[in-house]
């Protein structure tokens, strides 16, 4: 059955014509034969009958011949008489020579027996007319005829006795042949509606798939891909352009999804660049609000920072050259991501900036693994955190205030840690920065305005990820640790 269904439609065909061709000549070659022998056992049932005329006929022929020769004795009639002897002899092995129950064939037995005498008889008849014996060949003459008749006599009685049991035996055959015509009608009209089935069946098999496959073409033609698949029974023609079908539906699903799910994230990338866009021209305004002309500020910075080293004030020198360093970089760096070795230099000069203003009350010490300066991080985004921990940590603490920055890597990601030993928070505003809750309302010229809540912000759209950043304190007075989980992957390298 597997054979079949994967056969093509045209070895389908010719193995169905085969089929039918060899079923129906089966059949009539049946008949055919059947008919044969039927009319055979007819021609049978009258050839005893036909036998036995014939051997009285030869039997006549040889008692006229005889005659013939007897009356006029020449040689013509001589031979004429060995040929129907000759003759009647080769009839007479036709008959039954065994003693058996059937009357009828003992009949025939006893008619070669008898015929075999009056053939003895009629030659030493004509041998008497050749050797002249008057006498003896009368006599055989006589009892010949006399012989004759009654072979006569007895082989019409039994071809009567055989005519009668012929009649009955052809009525049986003659009907048997009847039944044998109805049969095979009935035969002839069952293979038909075989043949008529079969030929169906395979038709159906070749054009419901056909039908079925143009049914779904015309759906998928009129836009609805959600349609069912084709069923494949057979893997013929039709079965292999069903299966292409089938794959090509599902290709055309999957493309259908990659493009959607490609037109999902190129929105989700479009709005998170908005996002981050807007983030950073916020960053940008608040800055630029914080700044007066700073291109000026910095020709301004450098000019002072000469002047200084001109009248060997070295600090002085010192603190407008980091001055400007810093305005520099937000400046330069506010639009861009940065390596971790700028960010910290951006640290270090803002420290310095501030120590100097506030008398050198912040100590901060800071320890860094090295393979990570390289590291591109967004901008701006330590300088702020430190900022918040110097104004809003240790500020005005009655204890000497420290922050520590710690940088470096953990088994799956990098780590960066500003801690401080300030007033500490409580987990309720701990909550309000992390949701973005909190309102930054410092914006006075101790701050730079970009708070926490604009680099958690910025980190997670950078990074793609929300486990970005946390707060961790244990309360008021027991400072605040703020720690940021950045990807370990290598293309964050420079």
């Amino acid at each position: 059955m597997k054979k079949w269904k994967n056969l093509s439609i045209q070895l389908k065909l010719i193995a169905a014509f085969l089929l039918t061709f060899f079923l129906i000549f089966f059949v009539n070659l049946i008949l055919y034969a059947n008919i044969n022998f039927m009319s055979g056992r007819i021609d049978q049932v009258y050839q005893s009958n036909s036998s036995l005329n014939e051997l009285s006929e030869a039997l006549s022929a040889v008692h006229s011949s005889m005659t013939e020769y007897l009356n006029v004795k020449s040689s013509d009639t001589l031979d004429s008489y060995y040929r129907n002897s000759q003759e009647l002899n080769r009839r007479l092995q036709e008959l039954n020579t065994e003693i058996c129950s059937d009357e009828l064939l003992m009949m025939e037995r006893n008619i070669r027996n008898m015929t075999l005498e009056y053939l003895h008889i009629t030659d030493e008849a004509t041998q008497a007319k050749r050797g002249r014996n008057i006498e003896k060949y009368r006599l055989r003459y006589e009892e010949a005829v006399e012989r004759f008749e009654y072979i006569n006599t007895y082989i019409y009685s039994l071809n009567n006795r055989r005519f009668k049991t012929n009649t009955n035996s052809y009525e049986a055959l003659a009907l048997a042949l009847n039944r044998s015509e109805l049969v095979g009608t009935v035969i002839l009209a069952a293979v038909g509606v075989l043949i008529t089935a079969l030929i169906y069946a395979i038709t159906k098999s070749i054009t419901g798939p056909l039908s079925h496959l143009a049914r779904r073409a015309n759906e998928v033609a009129e836009g609805n891909l959600e349609v069912d698949l084709v069923p494949v029974r057979n893997m013929d023609e039709v079965g292999i352009v069903a299966t292409a079908f089938n794959q090509m539906v599902a290709s055309i699903r999957i493309h259908m999804e990659r493009i959607k799910e490609n037109m999902e994230k190129e929105a989700a990338m479009k709005e998170k660049e908005l996002m981050m866009e807007g983030h950073l021209k916020d960053a940008q305004l608040k800055y630029l609000q914080a700044q007066i002309n700073p291109h000026f500020l910095f020709n301004t910075l450098n000019a002072g920072a000469q002047l200084a080293m001109m009248e060997g004030a070295d600090k002085t020198c010192l603190f407008v050259e980091n001055m400007a360093d810093f305005f520099r970089y937000n400046v330069k760096k506010i639009s861009q991501d940065a390596a971790i070795r700028e960010e910290l230099e951006l640290v270090d000069s803002y420290l310095y900036i501030l120590n100097v203003r506030f008398g050198g009350e912040i100590h901060f010490r800071k320890q860094v693994d090295e393979t990570l300066l390289d590291l591109r991080v967004p901008s701006m985004i330590l300088q702020p955190i430190v900022e918040n921990a110097a104004n809003y940590g240790i500020r005005g603490i009655d204890w000497e205030g420290w922050i520590e920055l710690l940088v470096y890597r953990e088994p799956e990601r990098i780590c960066i840690s500003i801690q401080d030993n300030g007033v500490g928070m409580s987990r309720e505003k701990i909550r309000e920065i992390m949701e973005g809750e909190v309102r930054e309302a410092d914006l006075s010229r101790n701050s730079t305005g970009i708070g926490l809540g604009n680099v958690i912000s910025r980190l997670r759209l950078y990074y793609n990820r929300e486990e970005v950043f946390e707060i961790r304190s244990d309360g008021e007075g027991k400072g605040t640790q703020v720690l940021l989980y950045l990807p370990a992957e290598e293309e964050c390298y420079v």
